[in-house]
């Protein structure tokens, strides 16, 4: 049989500054490159496996999560294959299907996803809608009470962090001190956070947190981390009754192979990089102000945002694309000429961005490059 030629290159981070948010937080150190080239064939990281993935030495997962536990501030850490698989495996262990949960307006898909492969029902708290979208921590306890005016009570309260949608980040020290308060517990989703910003579980008042490795702590996905508080870590982490040295909620073994042993190598990247996360949030707070003085272009979330992905409403942009021969792509083919993507083809109205991790220098020829293409381009 012969197979067709399946092109399996990519140029777009070596020739390009990218702008997609979902990218900027994933990219790998040197010493993660080289551990993608050492492990990645299929099982290489179970040379040495005597049947639990976290306990092998060799390389040292067992090591590595002791490492990544103090670094979030959690009793017990396991790698999953993403934020998502994360969520899941905490409420199938302390939930009940028809029991009920209560998350954010901002909640990514995956959290409703994990809910519904649960047989769970989710109740929102409800977002101060456009154009700030902030999640107000009180908003749980309103919602929280009206829930037990009619006899209900949640199993889990969720928070996303930092959403994907607006970059809004909710203060999750405080919905947690809610969560208490109603004897409930709360799962954090960090897949914007952890690895890009500090994290640290106890003072967040969390009794689980989520990340994602691809997606913000540099590694090759896919690849999550959960972490876990000491109550809850033999019923999150309990044995099966057929193979008492296995984990139910982890299937025995989670990530491993590449996914695992990069994001092992970037630990101390990605400690050295969240260190410097007050630069990045002036850095991004820069960028959208130079943004905002051509013009025609708004920063929709909470301001002065508070991470480094923004969504701006472009309606100059737009304009510009209604009387252009490439409709809404030119503004994609205008950036790319610039060797700036990330932006989605056909996009005007509106675009998410990140400059995380970019230099002042990148950061000013980025936005220079947005002036210009408004200046060279009539509305």
């Amino acid at each position: 049989m012969e197979c067709q030629d399946y092109a399996l290159n990519r140029t777009l981070e070596r020739d390009n500054l990218n702008l997609n948010p979902l990218q900027r937080g994933g990219f790998l150190p040197l010493e993660a490159r080289k551990a993608l080239y050492e492990f990645s064939d299929g099982y290489s990281v179970c040379d040495y496996c005597a049947g639990r993935l976290d306990e092998v030495k060799k390389p040292s997962v067992a090591g590595f999560l002791d490492d990544m536990a103090r670094f979030l501030n959690v009793d017990a850490v396991r790698t999953v294959h993403g934020a998502r698989e994360g969520k899941y495996a905490v409420m199938h262990a302390i939930c009940q299907p028809g029991d009920t949960i209560l998350v954010d307006g901002n909640a990514h898909y995956t959290t409703h996803l994990a809910a519904e492969r649960n047989q769970l029902n989710i109740v929102e708290v409800p977002s101060s809608g456009h154009p700030e979208y902030e999640v107000q921590p009180e908003g749980y306890r309103e919602v929280l009470d009206e829930l037990q005016d009619r006899g209900e009570e949640p199993s889990l309260l969720l928070l996303t962090h930092v959403d994907g949608d607006y970059g809004n980040l909710t203060d999750s020290r405080a919905v947690g001190k809610i969560a208490r308060q109603y004897g409930i517990p709360l799962l954090l989703n960090c897949a914007y956070s952890m690895g890009r910003m500090p994290i640290d579980a106890k003072k967040l008042k969390a009794d689980f947190v989520v990340g994602s490795g691809h997606k913000s702590m540099a590694a090759s996905g896919p690849i999550g981390v959960l972490g876990i508080k000491e109550e809850w870590v033999d019923k999150v982490l309990q044995r099966s009754s057929s193979h008492p040295v296995k984990e139910v909620e982890m299937l025995g073994c989670t990530s491993r192979g590449a996914p695992l042993t990069t994001l092992m190598a970037s630990l101390p990247h990605v400690i050295e990089r969240v260190g410097n996360w007050d630069e990045e949030v002036k850095k991004t707070r820069k960028f959208v102000a130079m943004m905002e003085e051509m013009g025609g272009i708004n920063q929709i979330g909470i301001k002065p945002t508070k991470h480094d992905l923004v969504r701006f409403e472009t309606p100059i942009f737009h304009r510009i694309a209604e009387n252009h021969q490439r409709k809404g792509f030119f503004l994609y083919e205008e950036l790319k000429k610039r060797n700036i993507v990330g932006i989605k083809r056909g996009q005007t109205q509106w675009f998410k961005c990140s400059v995380y991790g970019f230099s002042t220098e990148q950061v000013d020829y980025i936005a220079h490059s947005f002036q210009k293409i408004i200046k060279e381009h009539p509305q």
